[in-house]
């Protein structure tokens, strides 16, 4: 369970890392715990900021993971406000940015990643934003009036995310896309085509299969988004958010087997083994699909959490659970697990409207993948024919007047 003399630093106080401090303690794990994190804040959802947090009420503070006398109660020391800057691994020691340096017996890194800037003219203009923390979200609530124009670059789920609250609130809103269509590198062209043909019905306009060339604006605030075409969209605020990459600098100047993110085991442990690296800035094992990846999700984060603190009190190795996210957007709730890939047939059950369908995406017989739009019975099924790697029948499978149990072979 962890020697009471053993110490175990989090570097990060998102929900990954502060989901790993609490396991910790609920596994029985008797050491010092200290909880490092660049925000202030003690460690919140983050889902929300994208959703009901632009909804809510001017300054409303964000829920948090556990309540404020948790950490206090549970004897979790926290550094918070401060920043990471040196790993030092021979010595087992972390330097912080107030100088304070902390021995560790065992390392964890949760520092997740940050949103992409685009590398344009006029990226600097005040109004021009991204969406990662709840300040930022903050930021955006103040920009979203009736009214308003927001302009969203990049058609990914926190774009559409945005989007759908955006329209909530009567802002008028512009999706620019440099791709053909709309959650081009994560959904398949049947959701993508609805989700487009949705949101447009809720008035939201798109630019598709253009690239942003770089931001006007007036007495240093954002006023359009000039296009590679030569046209410009006005606006009054912008939100770009096209992608997000690892923040794995503390772990690559260490040495650590590092590549678009920290290279780590099913047990979360990365190539130094006292030292773990969970949620998005771990590019670890998939064991359903035989590829490594880095997974952004909150249940990827819960699960990591979970894998490094049974590693480290000595506990049984954790289930390994089949990927899985979801994504708010007005009245639609999108549930997805697997991942559509090494596949040769889909199938739609169901037609597609907001009332409820799933794609399903297979490889022979058994399913890769389902994507659910208010249909939360495919997702749940569907979830354990993956895990279990149920071989089922694609004619039942694609009729929604047979039980989905009904299709396995």
């Amino acid at each position: 369970m962890g020697r009471a003399d053993e110490h175990v630093v989090i570097l990060g106080a998102g929900h990954a890392g502060g989901t790993a401090a609490a396991i910790l303690r609920q596994l029985g794990f008797e050491g010092l715990i200290t909880l490092v994190g660049e925000e202030s804040l003690l460690p919140y959802h983050r889902p929300p900021l994208s959703k009901a947090s632009l909804r809510a009420e001017p300054g409303k503070a964000p829920t948090l993971l556990k309540p404020a006398g948790f950490y206090e109660a549970s004897q979790i020391g926290l550094r918070l406000g401060i920043r990471a800057d040196k790993l030092e691994r021979q010595s087992r020691t972390v330097t912080l940015s107030t100088g304070e340096v902390l021995q560790y017996d065992y390392l964890i890194i949760a520092t997740g990643a940050r949103p992409i800037k685009l590398q344009v003219e006029g990226s600097d203009l005040d109004g021009v934003m991204e969406l990662r923390t709840a300040g930022d979200a903050e930021r955006l609530k103040n920009a979203l009036r009736a009214g308003r124009r927001l302009a969203i670059v990049g058609g990914g789920y926190i774009g559409l995310e945005v989007a759908a609250s955006a329209r909530a609130l009567e802002a008028e809103v512009t999706v620019i896309e440099r791709d053909l269509r709309l959650l081009a590198r994560v959904a398949c062209p049947e959701l993508s085509t609805f989700f487009h043909e949705y949101h447009a019905k809720q008035g939201v306009h798109f630019e598709l299969g253009v690239t942003v060339s770089g931001f006007e604006g007036h007495d240093g605030r954002v006023s359009g988004v000039r296009l590679d075409d030569g046209r410009t969209i006005a606006c009054d605020a912008v939100l770009v958010g096209v992608g997000a990459v690892p923040n794995d600098e503390i772990a690559r100047d260490a040495g650590l087997n590092t590549g678009a993110g920290i290279f780590v085991d099913l047990e979360a442990r990365t190539s130094d083994p006292a030292i773990f690296a969970i949620g998005d800035v771990a590019r670890r094992p998939i064991p359903h699909y035989a590829h490594v990846a880095r997974l952004e999700s909150v249940p990827n984060a819960l699960e990591q959490a979970r894998q490094a603190a049974n590693a480290i009190v000595g506990g049984p190795s954790s289930t390994h659970e089949v990927p899985w996210q979801w994504s708010d957007q007005y009245d639609m709730k999108l549930q997805i697990a697997g991942q559509a890939t090494d596949v040769d047939n889909v199938l739609l059950r169901g037609t597609p409207c907001a009332a409820g369908f799933a794609i399903f995406h297979l490889k022979g017989d058994r399913i890769q993948c389902v994507e659910a739009i208010n249909s939360p019975q495919d997702f749940l099924v569907g979830k354990q024919f993956i895990s279990a790697r149920t071989n089922i029948d694609p004619s039942k499978l694609s009729n929604p007047a047979i039980p989905l149990k009904e299709a396995v072979i």
